[in-house]
């Protein structure tokens, strides 16, 4: 057999399929299966969403090539929702629609980096973007976000991880996998540091639609005069519509790094879903109230589960927010890939180890709770309470 691509052979299987093989395996012994690992919305898509993707996808003018950047109606409606969400004017040449927020990275960081090049991140780190860089021959350099500081980063730390192959800085708010949230003065030094250095700030906003407070702005970067030479953000509209398998996503930035954006694009996939573009460009302003309420509901499935991890002796939940828990479990010695399989085969709760989210995060599991309801949630803590390896 010739051989593989080794860039490809030498990164880790996706770990979804796995932890949802170690789920198969429960018996059901002690209830339904409560399943945390993929972070997906616990509940339906709004009628009207479906209503608008079935009239767009029976339209002849969906079945055609679109722009390679996303169709017009979709790239201003998104520009306009990001205008009035930030409070900074932005238009459709500030936009380009992708194929979810996994290939809005993709794109983003092959338009900045090549092989041998270096992009930093935090550690702990969405795994997918780790592979990333790694199939494309990037380097990854980390940078330690502590459990004492929230997993959050500070300046010094960024800065004494920037050297001359660095090309950019890659950060997740609200984070996967610790559901750490990015205060807006933290992100506007990030910035700063970032420009001073000539680095790239790639920041993936995927979860932004369920932070803790309505009607404010994640952070100003928008409105600085000079954002679109440093800046990029990331976006998925799988989240807040419920759609994550009509794949669609954003990306936010100077028209300059749109056109190499395309370049990449053409050659990926084309051009977007075209009925997906079409149904969400109308749905951005008609269910907004419906995604206020959703927002609320994943708030209060947080609460429920920081009221029922205070009650569960040995597990901390060491950070909570958006569709994520980062908890330390209270097996010391005990890899957390051996501990999320018990916990699948035997209590019948399936999460993500978090050894895939980097170096040293063995003593934790990400709990994406966004896929259980308070009931579930309440479950949840019995469950954990009663198991042993």
């Amino acid at each position: 057999m010739p051989a593989f691509n080794p860039l490809i052979e030498q990164i880790s299987p996706p770990p979804v399929p796995s932890v949802q093989a170690w789920a198969r395996a429960y018996d059901g012994a002690n209830g339904p299966l409560i399943d945390l690992s993929q972070a997906v919305p616990g509940y339906p898509p709004h009628p009207k969403m479906l209503e608008l993707l079935g009239e767009a996808a029976s339209s002849r003018a969906s079945t055609g090539y679109g722009a390679i950047e996303g169709d017009r109606i979709l790239r201003d409606a998104y520009a306009a929702h990001v205008s009035e969400a930030y409070g900074a004017p932005l238009t459709a040449q500030n936009v380009h629609i992708t194929s979810g927020c996994n290939q809005a990275f993709i794109c983003t960081v092959m338009a900045v980096a090549g092989a041998g090049d270096t992009v930093l991140m935090t550690n702990p780190y969405y795994f997918n973007h780790q592979t990333t860089l790694a199939m494309l021959g990037i380097t990854t350099k980390l940078v330690e976000c502590h459990p004492a500081r929230g997993f959050l980063p500070t300046i010094e730390d960024i800065q004494r991880r920037i050297d001359q192959g660095v090309k950019a800085l890659a950060i997740v708010s609200p984070n996967n996998p610790t559901g750490a949230i990015y205060p807006p003065d933290l992100l506007g030094a990030i910035a700063d540091l970032c420009h001073s250095n000539g680095l790239w700030l790639i920041l993936d906003e995927t979860y932004r639609d369920f932070l803790p407070a309505a009607g404010v702005a994640p952070h100003g970067l928008f409105a600085r005069q000079d954002w679109q030479d440093t800046i990029v953000s990331l976006y998925s509209f799988s989240k807040s519509f419920c759609i994550p398998g009509h794949r669609l996503g954003a990306i936010t930035a100077g028209p300059a790094f749109i056109a190499q954006v395309t370049k990449i694009m053409d050659n990926l996939q084309i051009c977007a879903p075209r009925a997906a573009q079409t149904a969400v460009a109308q749905a951005l302003p008609l269910l907004s109230d419906w995604r206020e309420e959703n927002r609320q509901k994943i708030l209060r499935r947080a609460q429920a589960l920081d009221e029922v991890m205070r009650g569960v002796s040995g597990w901390t939940l060491e950070a909570l927010g958006a569709y994520f828990a980062f908890i330390r479990h209270p097996f010391g010695g005990v890899g957390s890939a051996e501990v999320a399989e018990a916990l699948a085969k035997k209590a019948g709760v399936s999460c993500i180890p978090g050894g895939y989210f980097g170096p040293g995060q063995e003593h934790y599991l990400r709990f994406a709770f966004a896929n259980a309801d308070v009931d579930g949630l309440q479950m949840l803590g019995k469950r954990l309470g009663d198991f042993n390896l």
